[in-house]
């Protein structure tokens, strides 16, 4: 695996581009470490001025400064992401690889299971979890229970490469050494599927973030937990555009849109490592 990154990172121009723009939202998300104060304190530094050499950022109407408070929410907005994501990973790796493998009734159910998830709609469930928990919704619960409706989609790839994978030669080969199941799917065909699950990764994590945010600008979550989508709530909420507080809302939004460029073009790359079709066709543009 780490072979295949170095190898995208070299010769994959949207792959370097994708990884040079993570970098710099994972080192902003490090400067929390450094922040003066902590995120919840309000009225700590003079209220609504705007980018300078003393805030880079400009300050809030609640007396926040800008560049520390988006230190602290674009951390545990890609916290939020990359839990729901590693989370709904290992749902989908082990129902997609036990169902494709083992195939008949077990199938059958697990498949039941998962077509039930798909046609789900998922943010007015969310919703509803919010209006149900009230302020028990904290954080970490959002991500439970986004990570328990975002596998479903992905399972069912992982299955079809299962399945495929199941009538092999060096499969057989497993059974009749004696491997058990466990064995086999976890050693035999996971490294198979770890190409896709990298790449489908990146776009479950663009889809949490997404829903993170669209449900924290709605109020739908946590308020007192500074993530991207809280910062513009309390922005809306203070009416920042109306009140020329532009900066309050600007640089939330552009590193988040950050986030999702750089993931989207990590995730084409990788599908495109992943197409040998893709590759073929760089490779004669290439001598071209």
């Amino acid at each position: 695996m780490l072979s295949i990154l170095k190898d995208l990172l070299r010769y994959n121009r949207e792959f370097a581009a994708g990884t040079v723009l993570l970098g710099i939202v994972v080192a902003m998300s490090a400067m929390s470490a450094f922040a003066p104060m902590p995120p919840e304190d309000v009225y700590v530094v003079p209220p609504d001025l705007p980018p300078s050499w003393t805030y880079l950022m400009g300050t809030t109407s609640r007396g926040q400064d800008v560049f520390w408070q988006l230190s602290f929410a674009i951390r545990n907005t890609l916290l939020f992401g990359f839990i729901v994501a590693v989370l709904s990973r290992i749902l989908s790796l082990v129902i997609g690889l036990l169902s494709g493998y083992l195939g008949g009734f077990v199938d059958r159910v697990l498949m039941s299971i998962n077509d039930t998830f798909i046609v789900m709609p998922l943010f007015p469930i969310l919703v509803m979890f919010y209006f149900v928990m009230r302020d028990r919704m904290s954080w970490a619960a959002l991500a439970l229970v986004m990570a328990g409706l975002g596998w479903a989609y992905d399972a069912r790839l992982i299955r079809s490469i299962a399945m495929s994978l199941r009538t092999r030669q060096f499969t057989e080969h497993s059974v009749y050494s004696g491997m058990s199941t466990r064995q086999i799917v976890a050693q035999e065909h996971l490294p198979y599927v770890m190409p896709i699950v990298f790449s489908t990764t990146m776009n479950n994590v663009n889809w949490s973030i997404g829903l993170e945010v669209t449900l924290s600008v709605l109020g739908f979550t946590n308020i007192n937990t500074p993530t991207i989508g809280v910062m513009i709530y309390w922005a809306n909420q203070h009416t920042a555009m109306t009140a020329g507080v532009w900066w309050w809302v600007f640089f939330p939004v552009a590193l988040v849109i950050m986030v999702f460029i750089g993931l989207f073009l990590l995730a084409v790359s990788m599908n495109e490592y992943i197409d040998p079709r893709s590759r073929l066709s760089r490779m004669r543009s290439a001598k071209q």
